[in-house]
């Protein structure tokens, strides 16, 4: 096993201490004297104990050191800014925001009732994995990365994600109650992590990184960077496969807004990694990278194979290594794979283009100063009402 899958690991050694100690405690009972944590602990679980203190000592020195994790009272007020260029990310997040109201799903059924049974399949498996995808994104925020990061402008960002990729559970699932007519189906569906063996395999990696008391911080924010620009970048690409014929107008005018939010999620991530003073090595960036890559292309040419709309298997798999490589040349890093991008369609629908409905909805936000530029410490409201 490889060190990009070491979270699995460490919590395996965790959970191997609580059944050590639980064993301890057990025994003590059928002994008539209660286990207590001041007893004389056995060599092996003073061992573990110690290691996993070292560990989290280890980090919680190295965290120090970090500027964006490094406690301060400061971090309950926002102003002065202190990283414009956090701040103008979470304002650009701020001014992208929609509703799973706005979509409309009136002319898709139709759409789907003409569909063959192998793109139903394919459709309804790819919003199931996306269903439960974002719940983990956020259950890393909350859990991790929000109690981490000690900037303000960086947990304005992070809380706004949060609100975002809840829009992004609802609109799937709304996606999937209005296509999916059979309740049990519906119910396989929205329980994918327990019912998909695919999809439980690339939620069981993700939920290692949130659990992972060992890994730094630098490398969570590239695995997080993986499962939001890699992860969904081939499902992404496969909605607008649909898109390019003519198919499932909400569905794929949802998927363009949720690609885009996505991807700046992604750059978001990026840019906290370059302010990171201690950051993983390039050869241990690109280890996390090539088994996130290596994942989504069995996902999506083996156990849920684009073929099944009519999409190229082997191209599916250069796409995933373009964005690969992509991602590794925002994070600072040379490319590993060299691929080209193979789907022209998705060239115009590029993660860092604008569609007419951003485009309108940033200029209508900024007309009311949500884009309002902070300059010598001056918030400037000048809209005119």
């Amino acid at each position: 096993m490889g060190d990009a899958e070491r979270p699995e690991a460490a919590g395996s050694e965790q959970e191997e201490l609580g059944i050590i100690l639980l064993m301890r405690n057990q025994d003590s009972e059928k002994l008539g004297a209660p286990y207590s944590h001041a007893s004389k602990q056995t060599p092996l679980t003073s061992c573990r104990i110690m290691r996993l203190s070292s560990d989290t000592s280890e980090n919680e020195a190295k965290s120090s050191e970090e500027p964006l994790l490094r406690k301060s009272s400061r971090r309950f007020v926002i102003f002065p800014i202190q990283y414009p260029d956090i701040w103008k990310m979470y304002k650009q997040a701020q001014a992208s925001f929609w509703t799973a109201e706005e979509v409309d799903l009136s002319k898709d059924l139709p759409h789907w009732n003409r569909l063959k049974s192998d793109e139903k399949y394919f459709i309804s498996h790819i919003l199931a994995f996306f269903a439960a995808s974002d719940g983990i994104v956020n259950e890393n925020l909350v859990e991790r990365f929000s109690q981490e990061v000690q900037v303000p402008e960086a947990r304005c960002f992070y809380g706004f994600q949060i609100l975002i990729e809840n829009v992004h559970s609802e609109m799937y699932s709304l996606l999937i109650d209005t296509y999916i007519r059979d309740p049990k189906q519906r119910e396989f569906l929205f329980n994918a992590i327990e019912t998909m063996p695919y999809v439980k395999k690339k939620a069981d990696w993700a939920l290692r990184w949130i659990a992972d008391r060992k890994a730094t911080f630098g490398e969570r924010v590239v695995a997080f960077a993986a499962v939001e620009g890699i992860f969904f970048s081939g499902s992404f690409a496969a909605i607008f496969w649909l898109k390019k014929r003519g198919l499932m107008p909400g569905l794929t005018f949802s998927n363009e807004l949720i690609s885009r939010d996505e991807g700046l999620h992604c750059d978001f991530a990026c840019l906290m990694f370059q302010y990171l003073v201690n950051k993983p090595s390039e050869a241990r960036v690109r280890e996390i990278i090539v088994n996130a890559v290596e994942i989504e292309q069995e996902f999506l040419t083996e156990a849920l194979p684009v073929g099944l709309i009519g999409m190229n298997c082997v191209l599916m798999k250069q796409y995933i290594e373009f964005v690969a490589d992509r991602l590794l040349t925002e994070l600072g890093f040379s490319k590993v794979f060299q691929a080209e991008n193979p789907f022209d369609f998705m060239e115009n629908i590029s993660l860092e283009g604008k569609t007419n409905f951003f485009e309108k909805r940033v200029s209508e936000y900024q007309r009311f100063a949500v884009m309002a530029e902070t300059i010598d410490n001056v918030f400037t409201l000048d809209a005119d009402f």
